[in-house]
């Protein structure tokens, strides 16, 4: 008898270990969502990406990034943190002022999984109204590292936001080398796609050298770089998680 539960006790331990990876995947997956929508790209004929920075703002990233979007008429989402934007209220100003959109990206940018919907509520209300303070009235959000299980996503619909994420990030670590890294991103993007590029922070340097080679060669491939509001004008029907 002491036997069997020893061997029982082991299987549930494997079982339980099993299912927390399969949560932790399931979390982080960019096109997946247990509970309500999440848009990861759309279904569209025409040769239309939205690009989208997350972090910051910085006045570095800012100041990086403005004068190379504005050189290929480029227009893109900055999702930001409620804590940068709290430090940083005219870096996002300027943003807007250059015609792009912003997104909230939570307030202090923890992963959000196991925390209490106190917890979500707080970091979407705090980020919201510091977006409504520079005169952004967005409803795109974007969860930290991706991360979204079933609290998040229920304090996302209630608070009226949309989940937008990704199907072509940045792979810095992989493509460390700003050419290899903006040919990495060329080469995935496909019409529809949404694209997430890390350019705000000190060790971004290589996502700010290469954003112009991206954007070249998406205009050399003749796609149109977009924000995520007007590429979901384009949609025929948006990549969405099961409900």
């Amino acid at each position: 008898m002491g036997r069997k539960l020893v061997v029982w006790g082991g299987v549930g331990i494997v079982a339980v270990l099993a299912l927390l990876v399969g949560l932790n995947s399931l979390s982080k997956a960019p096109c997946l969502q247990l509970i309500g929508d999440l848009i990861c790209r759309v279904e569209t004929d025409d040769k239309i990406v939205a690009l989208t920075f997350d972090d910051g703002p910085t006045p570095r990233g800012v100041a990086a990034v403005l004068p190379i979007l504005d050189r290929y008429d480029a227009r893109a989402t900055f999702f930001l943190i409620g804590e940068d934007l709290k430090r940083h209220p005219q870096a996002a100003r300027q943003i807007l002022a250059a015609g792009h959109e912003l997104g909230n990206h939570t307030y202090s940018h923890q992963r959000n999984v196991g925390r209490s919907r106190a917890f979500y509520r707080e970091e979407l209300g705090k980020t919201g109204q510091l977006l409504r303070a520079v005169g952004s009235d967005s409803d795109l959000f974007r969860p930290p590292y991706g991360r979204k299980l079933v609290g998040l996503p229920l304090e996302v619909d209630r608070a009226g936001l949309k989940t937008i994420t990704w199907d072509v990030a940045d792979r810095a670590e992989e493509f460390p080398e700003p050419a290899d890294y903006a040919r990495d991103i060329v080469e995935r993007v496909r019409p529809g796609s949404i694209i997430l590029i890390h350019p705000m922070y000190r060790g971004n340097a290589t996502a700010r050298e290469a954003l112009p080679m991206i954007l070249a060669q998406l205009r050399d491939r003749r796609y149109d770089i977009v924000t995520v509001s007007e590429l979901l004008n384009h949609q025929s029907s948006a990549s969405v998680s099961p409900q």
